[in-house]
Order: C-alpha cells, then sequence, then structure tokens
C-alpha cells in the first residue's frame, strides 16, 4: 500500500493547469481558447462547485495529471520493481488544504533461487550408427527413385497407381465421390478404410466393383457409419525402381567421389544433429531443474499479461500465414475468451519459468543488448517485407519487449551450458546446427531428419 499526501499549492498548481488545458479544448462564446476565466469554463462544463455527486471535469484532469506525476516519484524514492499501477483511492482532494490518495501497487514477486547450476545430469548425445546411415541412404534412394510401369503382376502395397473412380449411395453417387485420374500410393491409408484394400491384384486397365463402409467419425454426416459402393478403374500402375547402391548414386546425391565418402559424411552430420538435439534438450533439462528448485508466487496480473503474450504470439503465427485472426477464431469454432481460458494453465507455468529465468539472469548478470534487439527486428523487416503488421508488432514497445525477455533468457542457458561444458572438457564441443555453418546443411535431395533414433 502507497499512501501519498500532496500540499496545497501543488494541488493548486494542478487546478491551474486543469483549468488552461480544458479552456482550450472547450468553446465559449466570446472567449479566446485558453483565455476563459475558470467560473465561465465551469459554467459551460456544468460544474457544480457545491454538489460533492456531481462530476468535475476540471478536478477529474487535475487528479489524473496530479496522480501520474506524483506516483512515479514515489515509486523511484521506493525503489520497487512495480508490475502496474492501479487506479488511486482518493482520501482527500480539497482546494486550499491539498490532497492525498492511496493505491495498491502490485510488486515484482521475490525469486529464491535454489540450486541451478550444480545438476546432476550432463549432455547425453545420442550414438550414431550403421543402422542410421543406412536408413538416410535408403531414403535418399527412394528420392532418386524412377516410376516403371507394372506389366507383370497386380497391384500391391507400395504401387503408385493413378485411378478413375465413382462412389454410389444407395445407387445414387453423392458429391466428391467421383474422380476421372486420381493419384495413389497403395497401403498409403490416405482412402477411408478397405478402399486401398480392395484395389490389390487390379492391373493396369482393370474395373473393379466393391464396397466399403465409411467410419463412423467421417467429416460428412450424410455418409457416416454408411456402405457405399465403389466402381474403380486402373488407368496407370507404376512401382517404384531404386537406383543401385553404387558409387555412380553417390555422385548423383551430392559432391560425392564414392559410396563411402556419402556414408560418411552422413554419418557426420547425423552426428551433429546428435550433438544440437542433446543440446536443446539439456537446456530444457536446465530450465525445468531451475525451476523446480526455486519458490515463487505467481500473481494473477503476470498470469492475465503472459496469457496476452500467448495471444501476441498466436497473431505472430497468423501474421506469417496472412490470416485473418477471426477467420481462425470462426474454424476452430472458439471465442477469444475461451482460448485464454485454455491457456491460463500454460501461461501460469510459463510465467513461473520467466520469472525464475530473470532471476538467474540477474544473478549472472546477464543483459539484452539493444543491438541484438534492433538485429532481431532487422531479420524481421527483411523476412517479411509484405506483412507490415508483423514487423510493426515487433517495432512496438510491446514486441521489443518481447523480444528483450527472449533473447536474455537464451543468452542466461546457453551461458550456463558453456560453462557446464568448459568443465566437462572430455564431452567436446557440443554446438547448435546453425554454429556449426553451411558444412551442416545436408544437400539437396538428402534428408536427416528420420535419422534420428525413435
Amino acid at each position: 500500500m502507497l499512501e501519498v499526501e500532496l500540499p496545497a499549492e501543488r494541488l493548486q498548481r494542478s487546478i491551474d493547469s486543469a483549468v488552461r488545458h480544458l479552456g482550450r479544448r472547450t468553446r465559449v462564446p466570446g472567449f479566446r481558447p485558453g483565455k476563459v476565466p475558470r467560473p465561465m469554463l465551469e459554467r459551460a462544463l456544468g460544474i457544480r462547485r457545491g454538489d460533492d455527486q456531481a462530476t468535475n471535469p476540471i478536478y477529474d484532469d487535475a487528479k489524473e495529471h496530479l496522480f501520474e506525476a506524483s506516483v512515479v516519484e514515489a515509486v523511484e524514492q521506493s525503489d520497487l520493481d512495480i508490475l502496474g499501477i492501479p487506479a488511486p483511492e482518493w482520501t482527500r482532494f480539497a482546494e486550499g488544504e491539498g490532497a492525498a490518495y492511496r493505491v495498491v501497487l502490485p510488486v515484482r514477486p521475490e525469486v529464491k533461487l535454489g540450486a541451478y547450476a550444480d545438476y546432476p545430469f550432463g549432455i547425453e548425445i545420442d550414438d550414431v550408427d550403421e543402422t542410421m546411415v543406412d536408413r538416410v541412404v535408403g531414403q535418399a534412394r527412394e528420392q532418386h527413385a524412377s516410376l516403371v510401369p507394372v506389366e507383370d503382376r497386380g497391384a500391391e502395397d507400395g504401387d503408385y497407381a493413378v485411378i478413375g473412380f465413382e462412389g454410389r449411395h444407395d445407387g445414387v453417387p453423392f458429391e466428391g465421390g467421383k474422380a476421372e485420374r486420381f493419384p495413389l500410393r497403395l497401403g498409403s491409408e490416405r482412402m477411408i478404410p478397405g478402399f486401398e484394400a480392395a484395389l490389390r491384384g487390379m492391373r493396369d486397365g482393370d474395373e473393379r466393383t466393391f464396397s466399403v463402409t465409411f467410419p463412423d467419425d467421417y467429416g460428412e454426416v450424410s455418409l457416416a457409419g454408411r456402405p457405399v459402393e465403389f466402381t474403380v478403374t486402373m488407368r496407370e500402375l507404376r512401382r517404384q525402381e531404386l537406383p543401385a547402391l553404387d558409387d555412380e548414386f553417390a555422385q548423383s546425391v551430392g559432391e560425392y567421389a564414392d559410396l563411402a565418402a556419402l556414408r560418411e559424411d552422413i554419418r557426420l552430420r547425423l552426428r551433429a544433429n546428435a550433438k544440437d538435439r542433446a543440446r536443446h534438450v539439456f537446456a530444457d533439462r536446465i530450465i525445468d531443474f531451475a525451476v523446480s528448485n526455486a519458490t515463487v508466487a505467481v500473481p494473477d496480473l503476470l498470469v492475465e499479461r503472459e496469457i496476452e503474450v500467448m495471444h501476441d504470439e498466436l497473431r505472430v503465427r497468423l501474421a506469417e500465414q496472412n490470416i485473418d485472426e477471426a477467420t481462425y477464431l470462426k474454424v476452430i469454432e472458439k471465442t477469444e475468451a475461451q482460448l485464454h481460458a485454455e491457456w491460463r494453465e500454460p501461461a501460469e507455468k510459463r510465467v513461473k519459468t520467466l520469472l525464475v529465468l530473470s532471476a538467474v539472469a540477474d544473478a549472472e548478470s546477464v543483459e539484452a543488448p539493444d543491438a541484438e534487439i534492433e538485429a532481431e527486428i532487422e531479420r524481421a523487416r527483411r523476412r517479411n517485407p509484405e506483412n507490415p503488421k508483423l514487423v510493426g508488432y515487433f517495432e512496438s514497445p510491446r514486441g521489443r519487449a518481447y523480444l528483450r525477455s527472449t533473447i536474455r533468457r537464451s543468452r542466461v542457458v546457453e551461458q550456463l551450458i558453456d560453462r557446464w561444458l568448459t568443465a566437462h572438457p572430455e564431452v567436446g564441443p557440443v554446438p547448435h546446427l546453425e554454429d556449426d555453418g553451411p558444412a551442416a546443411a545436408a544437400p539437396a535431395g538428402l534428408s536427416l531428419t528420420e535419422g534420428a533414433p525413435a
């Protein structure tokens, strides 16, 4: 609770300032703006001095400016970390006597840090074995495979087909149940259950009629749970023919001398992926460790603010995809209030994490330099030249505060990781993929996403 007393002289200066301010905005016949005598201005504004219940725009204006100036002075003198400034309760406001108010200021909660650096765990880097290398090589072969006609057998799972089909319910064709040339990989389970299985054994040019039942939860209510008859014509049937696993294949994938060089490069890249993944997992464990060992009470005000930040993040994602927020809410069939209710629990967790990481950053003297924030904003400008709404968010005070908080959290966690690595030289470097430079990027046609252990 902050209680402030203001002398009569300061109150009078604030009232005189309010008279001049409102006098410039109120037209009174016979007087120039700003030159209206107070009695005439009060009459024009409908002020009745003797009625304490009547509105008084002059007093309201004076209170607003007096509070704004005096509360800032009081907060600066108290050296409190204030989360916000709510409206005050005026306990006295009388010309010739002075004014007084009290206000309950929400203060940033104290975070009592526990252990946040002496981890009972370390960085765990997944091993890269030859099975993982084989898997990536196999993916590359599939990406460079050709499709050849199937002439000596019927359709099997894994084949690529082009079919024509027509579906009928009770003998009547239904909307969306017909196509002339529909591409399909058999066994992909892209169609309703039973449809692809019914195509097995069909040869190029064959026609087949069969019945399947739509799932009970099918999106089209009129077909959900209903049996439907399909007539399908096999227009094309092809199989995948993989390239030979030899030096020529390796050279077609990238600048490799032979197959052994390709496999070694994949091995190195998988190890880089494993280290990047290990660093991210270690960072998450560090954060969980610090938060679980800290004590802090999470105020509702910060939870509400974090919900707004989460809403801002949603708006950023929608803006990146040029999706209107109202359209998005209509599609997901939710209101803004419902979204906010869903976000409350994760927002509370995020606030606690933010408070703890901020306290760790204070303890470690970590800051987010203005230059880094400006660099992030400049990157947003370059990446989104046709999205002024997104760029405008990052340029706003709210967006800058979001960037500063994000950068500071990231810097303190990375600092803790690097300190641990320095203390454990036997682990060796564990960089992020982007820190490894261009060599970390896989050549075109070579995907490493499936190379990680399940």
